[in-house]
């Protein structure tokens, strides 16, 4: 087993497509983390396989910013000190609808019930009219491809200096950010197919590269598009950038965990 890097920071996206929350812990289950991507809206004007509307249709997205209504009810699964102490850890419950109540703060700033029909009719400004909404709640993580993604702090500078252009890491969207000690821009491209421990026990498989979109030349906190950034990293690294994962013990994740190479 070797060290490799630490935990920089946790973050997790109540709302597909909608700005993240940075947390200092997070569970991570199998589906992903707990209270990740567990909301959506459905799209009928999105593809069969990605029915969701997202800020590659709707840019303003990234501008709605998600809360729990009870966040310490949202933080983790309402069972897991009793399941964790169960031989060998047995998987923690979901939490009931209520635990997961949500607010969004729009960007004029008033706060709106998930639920609130006015809030889709806000999503649905300056979209075809074909991009009809439906709002859909799960308790597994509404997540593209993989349960899990991580990058590092070294990869998204390596790109900064490459596009001399300042990029805010929340472009990239990953759920766990990490500084690696090989100081390397892409050194987490050399853990495909092998095994990472964070923390004491929470254990995920790195299963492949992952494959960029749209959204990362979205500017985090305004929506704006810059479509050079996407264009370089796909010039440049085959529109990779961090790797996707697959969670194989469950646990609790804080930042400043060490991140240790299994295998």
């Amino acid at each position: 087993m070797k060290t490799v890097g630490v935990v920089e920071s946790l973050w997790r996206y109540p709302v597909k497509s909608m700005s993240g929350e940075q947390m200092v812990k997070a569970f991570m289950g199998f589906s992903g983390f707990y209270g990740d991507r567990c909301y959506a809206f459905k799209n009928s004007a999105a593809p069969a396989g990605a029915p969701y509307l997202t800020a590659s249709t709707q840019q303003r997205m990234l501008c709605f910013h998600p809360q729990f209504r009870y966040p310490e009810r949202a933080a983790s699964p309402p069972n897991l000190v009793e399941a964790m102490s169960i031989p060998p850890g047995i998987t923690p419950a979901n939490g009931d609808e209520n635990d997961l109540a949500l607010d969004v703060v729009t960007p004029s700033g008033e706060i709106l019930a998930i639920d609130d029909p006015a809030l889709v009719e806000m999503l649905g400004e300056g979209i075809s009219g074909k991009n009809r909404l439906k709002l859909v709640r799960s308790d597994r993580a509404l997540t593209d491809c993989r349960p899990v993604s991580l990058i590092s702090l070294e990869t998204i500078r390596q790109v900064e200096t490459e596009l001399a252009l300042p990029l805010d890491k929340r472009r990239f969207r990953a759920n766990v950010y990490a500084h690696l000690m090989s100081g390397r821009g892409f050194a987490e491209d050399d853990f495909v197919g092998r095994t990472l421990l964070i923390g004491a026990r929470a254990r995920i498989v790195v299963l492949e590269r992952d494959p960029r979109c749209k959204m990362m030349s979205l500017d985090p906190v305004t929506g704006d598009h810059n479509p050079e950034i996407l264009r370089h990293v796909a010039r440049a690294h085959g529109a990779d950038a961090g790797v996707y994962c697959a969670v194989i013990a469950e646990g609790m994740l804080m930042e400043g965990d060490p991140v240790q190479l299994l295998d």
